[in-house]
């Protein structure tokens, strides 16, 4: 084991951080972001996402099929989509569909809406369909790291509704427990401070991850010797990843 100190700031920066109506993303964060199809530019999310997700399309034969709609939005972006929606939809809709400028995924670059290809794709609710191409995606989408974010049964946890297209990166071996345990990150987030999770993964790798809380401007923690990532949350602490080789 060895000793780090971790700053509180790291709290907010991450493939974990839980953003939603409840946690504001922190301003500030620098972002690396890359095209996930270079026919689309303008659709960019994190670079390492971005070739995760790259890979996933071409795995399930997709490339063609399955059109990036939306990635990476600027604040001005969230708030010109939130306004239009209202004067368009009302209400109850921009709330089930639209996330409040300042808390949505798609402002931390890990978040992407994806469509099936069509002559005209709805840019709030692309059809992304649960059988063909689309189907084989989501069934793969975990093991490149990749969570589908909001599902029906879990719309009292995030607070918007179902969206079978919204894909979110967090990483392995995250996505695959999430997905496993049927978790919302909401869910997995509050799971992590009460227990610790394991995880086995692909080539003889073993997975631990732990919670630490975060305890002012410095916490002193204790994590394996080895490769760890620490992520932090957005709301209290910090999520330790241990990869190690099993014997």
């Amino acid at each position: 084991m060895r000793r780090v100190i971790l700053k509180e700031e790291q709290v907010w920066r991450g493939p974990l951080i839980l953003v939603n109506a409840a946690h504001a993303l922190r301003p500030g964060r620098s972002l690396r972001l890359a095209p996930v199809d270079e026919r689309y530019p303008d659709v960019r999310i994190d670079r390492q996402a971005a070739r995760l997700l790259a890979d996933c399309i071409r795995q399930v034969h997709g490339d063609g099929a399955i059109i990036p709609v939306s990635g990476w939005r600027s604040q001005a972006e969230q708030q010109q989509i939130w306004d239009e929606s209202l004067a368009a939809h009302g209400e109850h809709f921009t709330h089930s569909y639209v996330a409040l400028p300042g808390c949505s995924e798609h402002q931390t670059g890990l978040a992407i809406d994806l469509g099936q290809a069509a002559g005209k794709i709805d840019f709030i609710r692309p059809a992304f369909p649960d059988y063909g191409v689309c189907g084989a995606f989501r069934r793969r989408a975990a093991d490149y790291g990749f969570i589908c974010r909001y599902e029906r049964d879990k719309q009292t946890l995030t607070g918007i509704a179902a969206e079978p297209w919204h894909f979110r990166y967090v990483g392995l071996p995250h996505a695959r427990l999430m997905t496993e345990r049927n978790l919302c990150l909401e869910e997995y987030i509050d799971l992590l401070r009460r227990q610790e999770l394991s995880c086995l993964l692909p080539g003889g790798w073993m997975a631990q991850v732990f919670f630490v809380p975060c305890r002012g401007a410095e916490t002193e923690a204790e994590l394996p010797d080895g490769c760890c990532q620490v992520s932090g949350n957005n709301v209290d602490g910090f999520v330790i990843t241990a990869w190690g080789v099993l014997a």
